[in-house]
């Protein structure tokens, strides 16, 4: 199975433009690690001021999370129907933009804790040359359904 943009697109709800995956690199059971180049594109969707702030780079987070959630989904018979970001702690930036990164982003996400209602992760967004940002995430799984309680 190739998890090339178009998988993404069809297993997360992000699409079009704001669909900021390009490509699953590796994955695991606690692990993803994901591709991303549009980041140098005028018309990138969280672009404003002429610039990309790295603080974007939680989107590109998040969504690898959702595309991890959606393959440990696939590999059991847990398949959350939505999911929201509910906190991120303990970022660090260590740059100030995204858009004057010359290489591909790499995001990496580890999930260290979790059950069948959340998922705890610490991620990494990084480019060839570089470490560009840092933090943990908490992800509310099956919102939907939560939200009709």
């Amino acid at each position: 199975m190739q998890l090339n943009r178009a998988w993404i697109e069809a297993h997360i709800p992000h699409h079009g433009r704001m669909c900021l995956l390009d490509e699953v690199v590796e994955w695991g059971r606690e692990r993803i690690s994901c591709r991303s180049g549009g980041h140098r594109a005028m018309d990138h969707p969280l672009r404003a001021h002429g610039r990309l702030g790295v603080a974007c780079g939680i989107e590109i987070a998040a969504q690898a999370m959702a595309v991890h959630g959606a393959l440990i989904a696939d590999a059991s018979s847990d398949k959350p129907i939505a999911g929201f970001l509910a906190s991120i702690r303990g970022v660090r930036l260590r740059v100030s933009r995204l858009d004057d990164v010359r290489s591909d982003l790499i995001c990496d996400a580890v999930r260290i804790a979790g059950d069948r209602g959340t998922a705890l992760y610490e991620f990494e967004l990084r480019s060839a040359e570089m470490h560009l940002m840092s933090g943990r995430a908490t992800v509310v799984l099956d919102a939907d359904h939560r939200l009709d309680l």
